[in-house]
């Protein structure tokens, strides 16, 4: 009988993990959330009581009860229970829910994270363990508890007064004020519109485009000016050679990698964080899940070497990113490759 259970969040995820840990460890999957809120109380009390501190009733899933009893049977089976969902408000919330549903002290259970599942930081993790992390849950609550009270009060208004209308909600409610003062703005803009002057010039077999600086605000003005060139001679007064350079942009984020995988690939942003969610669990890149452009210092050596191996030494110069959010989680890393040697993944 292993002496440690792990539990994850995925069964993908644990399928990895269980590969790198040796014979004395055990690892589960919850396969997601385990409890949401209650639609209805026994005793009648709103499951989201906001006149008695939002106190919440939750609820275990129904298709989770069998998941739920195996867990219990292998906690009781075990010595150490290690928790080592996502590190973020979700992942931590499933944690704390697991300690609620299975009788574990959220202040004494091993709580671990690592944004990359690799060898070397699965255990790295096991060496520094923490417990639940109470304010990232609390977060989680209040933008669940948000979700359910603007999402059951607004989408009834929504249904009886806007033909067609689906829902209301937290996030797309104030997303669409904005949409319709920024529609009034441009309703209310007053266009005005002006003329530029290009020319494509041949020299030999040379091909190059100019513009002329200065704007017309009428199409006869620009009209005029091309008749009074008719005729002109051209001359190239200098020629300037300077060498440039392209910085290359930051490393991923969440909201950068799906606006690269759009515009590149066509991809939306399901299929994008469906993909990548695929290749975290394999292993194979950093957590998808972050808003920081912070590489460690490992990862920076290891892309160092391998620049230098492969391009040579002035290529190497190392860059540090500054995340701009000024909310972003410093300590998480940007969306990487954990091996910077793989040319190609399958699957």
């Amino acid at each position: 009988m292993s002496k440690n259970l792990v539990i994850v969040e995925s069964p993908a995820k644990a399928k990895t993990i269980e590969k790198y840990l040796g014979k004395d460890f055990k690892v589960l999957s919850s396969i997601g959330h385990i409890r949401s809120i209650a639609k209805k109380t026994k005793d009648g009390t709103p499951p989201i009581d906001v006149e008695h501190g939002f106190k919440t009733t939750y609820e275990v899933d129904s298709e989770k009860k069998k998941v739920i009893s195996e867990l219990k049977k292998a906690v009781k089976a075990a010595e150490t229970v290690w928790l080592a969902t996502d590190e973020d408000r979700e992942g931590e919330a499933i944690a704390w829910h697991l300690c609620e549903v299975l009788g574990l002290d959220p202040t004494k259970t091993k709580r671990i994270v690592f944004h990359e599942i690799t060898k070397g930081a699965i255990e790295e993790a096991i060496k520094h363990p923490r417990t639940v992390d109470m304010k990232l849950v609390e977060a989680q609550q209040a933008r669940q508890i948000l979700d359910r009270i603007v999402g059951f009060e607004l989408s009834p208004v929504v249904w009886q007064k806007v033909p067609g209308g689906k829902s209301a909600g937290r996030v797309q409610s104030p997303a669409v004020r904005l949409l319709v003062e920024r529609e009034r703005e441009i309703a209310a803009f007053s266009t005005s519109a002006q003329f530029k002057v290009t020319a494509v010039f041949i020299a030999g077999k040379d091909e190059f485009k100019a513009e002329l600086k200065q704007r017309f605000d009428t199409e006869e003005q620009a009209t005029a000016f091309l008749t009074r060139l008719a005729g002109a001679t051209y001359t190239v007064s200098s020629i300037t050679k300077a060498p440039s350079t392209r910085n290359p942009a930051a490393p991923f984020t969440t909201s950068t990698l799906q606006q690269e995988a759009n515009s590149k690939l066509g991809y939306s942003s399901r299929t994008t964080m469906n993909a990548a969610q695929k290749l975290y669990q394999e292993g194979r890149i950093t957590y998808m899940r972050t808003d920081s452009v912070n590489l460690s210092g490992q990862a920076i050596a290891a892309a160092a070497d391998f620049i230098k191996r492969l391009y040579g030494i002035e290529y190497s110069t190392v860059r540090k990113f500054k995340t701009k959010s000024a909310g972003a989680q410093e300590a998480h890393e940007a969306i990487r490759p954990t091996d910077i040697t793989r040319e190609s993944v399958s699957g």
